[in-house]
């Protein structure tokens, strides 16, 4: 039986092993509130990866932008009193030393006159439900043959609404889709005309298989150590008793 020093030195190995030859880093972009901006309006363009010892740069098109306000992980790039130049194609880079390791996909964001009426944004069964539920959006406008669409923030694409229904059905839920929703609708006629945003709403998707699977996890690695440690103790009274006595001589 291993001693039980051994055995977490051998776990630190391996972390130190995991950690010294890191993947590839991702980057996404999104846009923060998304939907189509105002003229005169605001939002925040948010790029995020997982390690924060690099840095970001944002492009428009093949354009530079100034550096981005950086918070560790994310940085965030501020559209503020839009005009009609801010629309276009945006995508992060992320550089290490100098050298880009990442590269974002594409964001397109769009500046143009709100005119049709805000909707308003429902969710069935309701706001907090549990992982393999199904999940319907339904966004309502007062305006006829209209499209929408349904944003989750955080994500660089929409998901667009059935027009014959104006609902989004999410079979299967599970945790990543929880957050922040909103939707937005829009009609062509001679030209597109887009609404106000909608109302937003979270909804929270509780994963309890897997919280027990952690629990059950932890619970077993537990045991497992107790396990080791009893087992060593035993070895050591084992060998104490096993050594011979030495023998007194007149």
């Amino acid at each position: 039986m291993l001693p039980v020093t051994c055995v977490l030195a051998f776990g630190a190995w391996l972390v130190a092993q995991s950690e010294a030859t890191p993947s590839a880093p991702t980057i996404s972009i999104f846009l923060k509130p998304p939907g189509v901006i105002p003229p005169g309006g605001s939002s925040t363009i948010c790029c995020i990866c997982q390690r924060s010892y690099g840095s970001f740069m944002l492009y428009k098109g093949s354009e530079q932008l100034p550096v981005l306000e950086q918070s560790g992980s994310r940085a965030e790039f501020s559209i503020s009193n839009a005009t009609y130049e801010d629309r276009g194609t945006y995508h992060c880079h992320y550089l290490e030393g100098g050298t880009v390791l990442a590269r974002s996909d594409e964001l397109e964001v769009f500046v143009e006159e709100l005119h049709l009426p805000r909707p308003d944004l429902s969710v069935l069964p309701g706001h907090e439900l549990n992982a393999g539920a199904d999940v319907m959006f339904h966004c309502t406008t007062t305006h006829p043959s209209t499209g929408c669409y349904l944003y989750l923030e955080g994500q660089i694409r929409a998901q667009l609404f059935s027009r014959e229904q104006g609902d989004y059905n999410l079979s299967h839920v599970q945790k990543g889709d929880s957050g922040r929703y909103s939707c937005q609708c829009y009609t062509m006629s001679t030209s597109i005309e887009w609404s106000v945003v909608s109302n937003t709403l979270d909804l929270v998707v509780r994963d309890y298989t897997l919280c027990n699977a952690v629990r059950l996890a932890l619970a077993a690695a537990l045991l497992l150590l107790l396990g080791l440690i009893a087992a060593e103790a035993a070895g050591r009274r084992g060998r104490s008793r096993a050594r011979p006595r030495g023998r007194c001589h007149q």
